[in-house]
Parts: C-alpha cells; structure tokens; sequence
C-alpha cells in the first residue's frame, strides 16, 4: 500500500525534530525576488525533473559523468553514489510523484555495502544526500542505523595528532596518510547527524576539531583557498597547500572553494561557532569578486587563461546553496542575490535543453581539469546541488524536511 507524500512529510517532520530549532533557512520566496526570477527557477526545476523522469527507469548504476552525453556508471558509487538517489528525492520533493520515491530507495539501497568502507573520506557525500534524506522523509530507521555506521567508518580516518580527517587512501596505506583536502568539509554534516542521533559527543567532536583545522591552514588572507594541504601524518605538523584538481598550489579552484563556503556554513548551523560563519564569509566573498559577468565560474580562479577559460557549472550549483545558507545565516542580501543569478545563470546558459542525446540536467561541467579528465561535461552532482538550490528557493520548507537547514548550536 502506498503511503501518502502528505504522511511522509509529516513523518519527516516528527523526525527532523530531533535536536532541532527552527530553520532560519526555511521561509517563503524573499519579497524581492522578481517574477521572472521565480518563474525562470521554476521552469529549470519542471525540465530537470522530466528529464530525471525519463532517463530513471534506464539507469543502471550510480551515473559518475557523461561521455558523448550519455552517463557513465559505478556499480559501487565511486564517490558520487549518493547524488543520483538525491536527486530523485528532490525531484520527488518538487513533483509529488511517488515514482521519484521508490527509484530513490532501490539507488540508495545498492550503497549499503559502502557503510564499512573506511578508505574514503566522502562518506558524507555518499551517505547523506541518500540514507540521511531517506531517514528524514520516509522515518524507516534502516536508513538512520545505516547513516550512523558510515559515521562511524568516516571516524576512523581521524588523525588525533594532526586534528584532521584524511582525505584519501586505505588506512594501512602511507601515500597521503597526511593529506587533507577542502572538500571534506563537505562530509562533517554526517558526523553532526550521527552525533544528535546517538548522543555521542564524539562523532561532533572530530568534525569540530577537523573544521578548525580547515580554517587555520586553507583560508588565505584574501579569501582564496588551495586544493589540498599537506601534514606530517606522524607528528601533526603542517607541510603545506597543494592541489591535485587546481591549477597550482596557489590557485583558487573553483568547486573547493564552494565546497568550503557550504560546509564551514554547514558547520556554522550545527555548533553555533561564528568563526566558521565567519570564515564562509572571507571565501564566499573572494568567489564573489572572482565570478565572470556570465556568472557561470571557471574552473580555477587563478588560472592563467581566466576569465575566458572551461567552465565549471558544478561550481555554481554548489556555491549557490552555499550562498543561500550563508544568506539565512548572516542575513546580508547580496549572499542571497548572487546565489539567485547563479541559479539564473545555470538554468539559462547550462542546461541540456537544446539536445536531444543530453541524459544530464546540468552541461559544462568540468571534473579534473589538470588531469584532462571530463572537461565541460554533465557530472551528478551538479544537477544534484542545482535541484537542491532551486528548491531551498522555491520550497525551502520541504528541502528542510530532506537535508535539516536548522541551526544546532
């Protein structure tokens, strides 16, 4: 028997109020947005939510990236599986339509094996845009249980010396046992979430100790972040920036520098430090200043041959939620106002409406540019974080009721 989307929000809210204030994020459309605005928004939300409709019932794994326009897949979901089963639960969230529910389990249902995986630090990306949301909006405690477990595999990484969560490799493996990259900011928020659920103090303790390591060693005077930052693994002592996916270590690429503007906001909501606040602030307004007219980023900031370099559409989608928490934590307009031309942006100039191959939502995005590895390409996360922003305009209420936009601290 099917249970109502009315139902399943309510028993989302019973859910999601573990632990939980208000959301500062969860208020109607701004009086200021315009019309056109809204109605532009909700038209890149109707075309990604068909789109996802028609491609769902063939996908046959976790979609990593297109080639020829076409996904490619992992069976296991690399680092990216929990983008797919995402964005069917945004898409459910927008259209009602308890199709998108029932792909989003059977997706999310196929990362189970990954909740004992301690050789990834991106538990947080596979886990809680998947079983996290699927927790808050179905209340089936298979998926809280499991969450939990992958927090507790990601608390393995945690390096006491050096108060950081490493980044990549097995942990019997040496090679980058000190590395430490800003894209795990992205990954506390699992912590946090395992840390309300259980009462544990611990799971919240190494996420904390990680972000201010985060905002000690990657933050330059200037707002501008590397890529990667190098520890003794042994000792905790700082070696120095790096990048892997940047064009130097002393670029600025553009999707870390999102990735750290949403999660020390992130960080923000769930401990109430206004350092982290504070520090979403200096990267958000050097991404700010840094944005092309076009305002779709280039993959690096600093890269030589900016502003008329490839694009990274993933960059913006992900700065625009970043943008639009940071908007409900500081109250300052302009977060606000440069996260909707973002949005605007990416909805008039990145979408894949004009091909008939294109089985993403989301063109020009770019994965490892140093690499030559999927340069202006369709990625998942990307139409993951663009549905993700469109509704936290849209229908904040119900992104709330999915991903908790609510402060903790």
């Amino acid at each position: 028997m099917s249970v109502s989307r009315r139902m399943l929000l309510a028993t989302a809210a019973g859910a999601a109020a573990v632990g939980a204030s208000a959301a500062p994020a969860a208020v109607a459309a701004d009086r200021h947005d315009t019309a056109g605005t809204l109605r532009t928004l909700r038209e890149a939300a109707d075309y990604a939510v068909e789109k996802v409709r028609a491609v769902a019932p063939g996908v046959t794994g976790f979609p990593v990236g297109t080639k020829f326009e076409k996904w490619t897949y992992s069976r296991n979901g690399d680092w990216v599986g929990g983008f797919w089963p995402g964005t069917l639960w945004m898409a459910w969230l927008h259209s009602a339509d308890d199709a998108f529910r029932t792909w989003a389990v059977e997706s999310a249902r196929n990362l189970a094996p990954r909740q004992y995986d301690t050789s990834t630090h991106d538990l947080g990306f596979l886990f809680y845009p998947s079983w996290v949301t699927a927790w808050r909006l179905t209340g089936d405690d298979e998926w809280r249980t499991g969450a939990i477990r992958a927090a507790d595999s990601l608390t393995r990484r945690y390096n006491p010396r050096g108060k950081f969560i490493r980044a990549w490799g097995a942990l019997t493996d040496t090679a980058d046992a000190g590395r430490v990259i800003m894209d795990t900011m992205m990954n506390l928020d699992l912590l946090a979430f395992a840390g309300r659920q259980t009462g544990d103090g611990r799971y919240l303790d190494i996420a904390v100790e990680h972000a201010r390591t985060a905002q000690r060693v990657f933050p330059r005077p200037d707002g501008s972040t590397p890529h990667v930052f190098d520890f003794d693994p042994d000792t905790g002592a700082a070696i120095g920036p790096g990048t892997v996916q940047g064009y130097s270590p002393a670029s600025c690429w553009s999707r870390g520098q999102a990735w750290g503007i949403y999660g020390f906001t992130t960080m923000y909501r769930r401990t109430g430090e206004t350092g982290f606040r504070d520090t979403a602030r200096r990267l958000a307004d050097f991404a700010i200043g840094a944005l092309s007219p076009d305002h779709v980023p280039v993959w690096d900031y600093r890269a030589p041959q900016q502003p008329h370099d490839v694009k990274d559409a993933s960059a913006g989608a992900v700065m625009a939620c970043g943008l639009l928490d940071l908007y409900a934590a500081t109250g300052h307009r302009t977060y606000r106002e440069v996260a909707l031309r973002l949005l605007t942006a990416l909805a008039d100039t990145c979408l894949t409406r004009k091909s008939t191959r294109a089985e993403a939502v989301v063109a020009r995005c770019t994965r490892n540019r140093p690499a030559e590895d999927g340069i202006e390409i369709s990625l998942p996360y990307a139409d993951y974080y663009l549905l993700e922003g469109i509704l936290r305009v849209l229908r904040p209420a119900e992104v709330d009721r999915a991903i908790d936009l609510s402060q903790h601290g």
